[in-house]
């Protein structure tokens, strides 16, 4: 039996970036951190009782005999792509799917490694990124960036640059106190709407050529937000206002990214003492992060009332087998 541990990412700046349709061309950046909430994956062989071969267990159950009757996309052209047979899954998360935070990339590349895992094989966080990018993009055919299955692998506050082809994953070397400081100034919302990451993607076309502009302004962002964290001498609220700046820019890259609920949620949160903030991943719903100075963050959290609260702290594992038991495993001859 195998036990994977996955976390969430949040990403800051660069979103959008990361889409190889503009990276090839432009080159692209983000700035994203994991947190402490993650999905799991239990993945073992299923013992022969049955008259089904397979089990899955996440929002449905699935019990197949066949692989490609699997409904799940991911499930299905995964346990393809590894050739994995006889497989009882279940999956279980801390916060919802379809809430821009990567769920389903992270969730990807937790069942990529309890898979890995329970066939014996070691696979470094690199080969386990590129692995779920190929799985997500390719094999599925789902629209979107590379950075959540890369910030769900990896682990850390990070910033991570893309290039023709290619990506890098560079730390950011901030001091544990500023990095705190951070971290008690950042506040998670849920605003309790949910879409599919993909959907909204097609739907804004972040790929057109006519976002391009915008998408360089928000590129350019990332240079300014990683001096403001890494100058130790720069007041920590600068990133603040930033947040706000690339908001104003991503909710202009598409008619699907914000709505007249999710405007009136952020300039509650504004008039209520935010600096700036963000909806996270591709939009339409899901958490917003705002930064907001201490003293100003009851208010905050009294103006947002309806909406569920979620503290979090930054985390630095990426995605890990917490538990791992052999087993032996021969596949029946046909």
């Amino acid at each position: 039996m195998i036990i994977t541990k996955t976390p969430f990412r949040m990403s800051f700046f660069g979103g959008g970036t990361d889409m190889p349709e503009f990276f090839n061309k432009h080159g692209g950046a983000v700035i994203s951190t994991s947190f402490d909430k993650y999905c799991y994956v239990n993945v073992r062989h299923l013992p022969r009782f049955f008259d089904y071969s397979t089990e899955l267990s996440y929002a449905k159950i699935e019990r197949v005999t066949d692989t490609n009757d699997i409904v799940h996309p991911l499930i299905r052209n995964a346990m393809k792509q590894l050739d994995m047979r006889e497989i009882r899954l279940t999956y279980e998360a801390d916060l919802p799917a379809r809430s821009g935070l990567g769920t389903s990339s992270s969730f990807a590349v937790g069942m990529l490694n309890a898979f890995y895992a329970l066939k014996g094989k070691y696979v470094s966080k690199k080969e386990l990124a590129d692995k779920a990018i190929y799985l997500e993009r390719k094999l599925c055919d789902e629209a979107g960036g590379w950075q959540d299955q890369i910030a769900a692998s990896f682990g850390g506050f990070n910033r991570i640059n893309f290039n023709d082809g290619g990506y890098e994953v560079l730390p950011i070397i901030i001091s544990p106190e500023r990095k705190k400081l951070l971290n008690d100034n950042l506040m998670l919302f849920f605003t309790g709407f949910t879409r599919m990451s993909s959907e909204i993607q097609k739907e804004n076309r972040l790929n057109d050529e006519s976002k391009t502009g915008k998408l360089l302004d928000m590129l350019s962002l990332v240079d300014e937000a990683e001096a403001i964290l890494t100058d130790k001498y720069t007041d920590l609220n600068e990133f603040g206002r930033l947040l706000d700046v690339t908001w104003k820019l991503k909710r202009n890259t598409g008619n699907k990214v914000s709505t007249d609920s999710i405007d009136n949620v952020y300039k509650t949160a504004r008039n209520a003492g935010a600096m700036g903030g963000k909806l996270l991943g591709a939009g339409g719903g899901g958490f917003f992060v705002f930064y907001v100075e201490k003293e100003k963050q009851e208010e905050v959290k009294s103006a947002l009332s309806d909406f569920m609260y979620v503290p979090f702290e930054f985390e630095t594992g990426g995605s890990q087998v917490i538990h791992y038991t052999p087993e032996s495993y021969e596949e029946v001859k046909k």
